[in-house]
């Protein structure tokens, strides 16, 4: 991509308004300035921490330096969100911030809105005296799913509109469109909209389960030091999911659950939890450069999102179909020792925590993708295969896992622009084809691979296991025990 091809989607008429200028941040704004008109001095960024804000200095772009809080969100970003004429657009990249909140503060004032997760206040993460289950993800989302309801309709808010959650929904329904064409299945391609539809298509595709599968190949140029942990994306964010119970969303060909897994009593129920941290269970998985590996099975929304919008019924309610759903993620490897590095110290994190710079990282790429299975081809990989020499190339200020991200923000940004009246939207529900054609020229490689592969394959057999031989796609065969 040259500078000559970048395509202005959207005017936005109103102010620009972004919270948190993390790396997420910093490589949203040139991808704002590259493909929306707006009125440059009508464009503010707040963050509690960031120092150097040179590169908002060089654009002329007004900085605040301040926390948005449950205390006064409403009378920092009130006044900046409708000042002057035109409809605002708020940008929620930060931590510690209540995504619900702010999108229902914006919805109240007329402002669109979106954000790559459902974040809480701060304290909600690491609250010893909550209930374990009111620290899910799960809880996050219901949340939210409540208000959409009460309220429904009305201005745009984007839900979990990032690489995963977000970019990974428009990657399931392309990948299902491909199992189905590559099964001579006789299907029509369901509307945008069409729930019941899609899920019907899932099921007669006989898919049983869907994996979140990353590999991260980044690697620094210096080694990781000793009590800092380093990331190729937000580690404050990291930490906080990483922290949080396992989740995954539980579909009805799992015949077997852990000893330590909880169920849910109120809303979707698509949804389990385990009694341990997500960034300390491991899961069997596969993807495309690595074949078989391990991945940790961090909660996400997407997990449960897609779970739930992939569940069919019949006329009395009962669920009759459901894909399990689950992230099995491996990130870089200097992530993977700053894991050992926390849990070692009973999951305190080091007091050095550093996002690695597209100028820190020597080569790699980030292998994000979603792993359809159990179908009659076994299973389908389909993601983008973007490497940080191609990052580089595409856009400033990131490496290849930010552009993942700030590319999704750029395409969730575009829909609501040209939707402003959807209501609270995830992005299981938003035409996929539409956004991955605005994210697309900024993912590198992006490809589909069916294999073989099972989870009861590469397996060293040394030790007795308590596998389900029958079926090699249960749960039972997927976490490592």
């Amino acid at each position: 991509m040259t500078p000559t091809d970048f395509p202005v989607y959207a005017t936005i008429s109103g102010p620009v308004v972004m919270i948190g200028f993390g790396s997420i941040g910093r490589g949203t704004v040139p991808l704002i300035e590259r493909h929306f008109d707006f009125d440059r001095s009508r464009i503010v960024v707040i963050d509690p921490r960031q120092a150097d804000t040179s590169e908002l200095d060089e654009r002329g772009i007004r900085f605040i330096r301040g926390a948005v809080t449950q205390t006064n969100y409403r009378d920092l970003l009130g006044p900046l969100l409708t000042e002057g004429e035109g409809q605002g657009f708020c940008v929620n990249l930060s931590v510690d911030t209540s995504s619900l909140d702010l999108m229902k503060f914006c919805r109240e004032i007329g402002v669109l809105y979106i954000d790559t997760v459902v974040e809480p206040w701060l304290g909600f993460y690491f609250d010893e005296t909550a209930p374990m289950a009111s620290r899910t993800n799960y809880a996050l989302r219901e949340a939210v799913q409540r208000e959409k309801r009460a309220n429904p309709g009305g201005t745009t808010a984007v839900s979990c509109c990032g690489a995963n959650p977000g970019m990974v929904s428009w990657f399931a329904k392309k990948a299902l469109v491909d199992i189905a064409q590559a099964t001579d299945l006789d299907f029509a391609e369901p509307a945008a909209g069409d729930r019941t539809g899609w899920a019907q298509l899932m099921k007669r595709a006989g898919v049983k389960g869907i994996h979140i599968a990353e590999r991260d190949t980044q690697r620094a140029k210096s080694p990781k030091p000793l009590n800092a942990f380093w990331n190729t994306w937000s580690v404050e964010g990291f930490v906080s999911e990483g922290l949080q119970p396992a989740e995954l969303g539980w579909g009805t060909h799992e015949t077997w659950k852990p000893d330590n897994a909880m169920e849910h009593d109120s809303g979707c129920c698509a949804a389990i939890y385990l009694r341990q941290p997500g960034a300390n269970t491991r899961v069997h998985t596969w993807c495309p450069t690595p074949g078989a590996q391990y991945g940790f099975l961090v909660t996400h929304n997407e997990s449960i999102s897609i779970s739930d919008y992939f569940t069919l019924k019949d006329s009395g309610g009962n669920v009759v179909y459901r894909p399990t759903c689950h992230y099995a993620y491996h990130p870089a490897n200097d992530a993977v020792l700053s894991l050992h590095e926390m849990f070692g110290a009973a999951g305190k994190a080091q007091p050095v925590q550093h996002v690695l710079e597209e100028d820190e990282i020597v080569d790699g790429i980030d292998e994000l993708g979603v792993l359809l299975y159990g179908h009659s081809r076994n299973a389908y990989w389909y993601g983008s295969q973007l490497s940080i020499e191609e990052t580089r190339d595409l856009a400033p200020y990131q490496n290849a896992t930010g552009l993942q991200v700030t590319s999704a923000v750029l395409a969730g940004m575009v829909w609501a622009l040209e939707n402003p009246e959807a209501g609270i939207v995830e992005t299981d529900e938003m035409d996929f084809r539409r956004c991955l054609e605005i994210q697309s020229p900024y993912l590198g490689p992006v490809k589909g691979y069916f294999t073989d592969w099972t989870p009861l394959e590469n397996r060293p057999g040394l030790f007795p296991e308590d596998l389900d031989l029958s079926d090699p796609w249960q749960f039972r065969n997927i976490l490592v025990r």
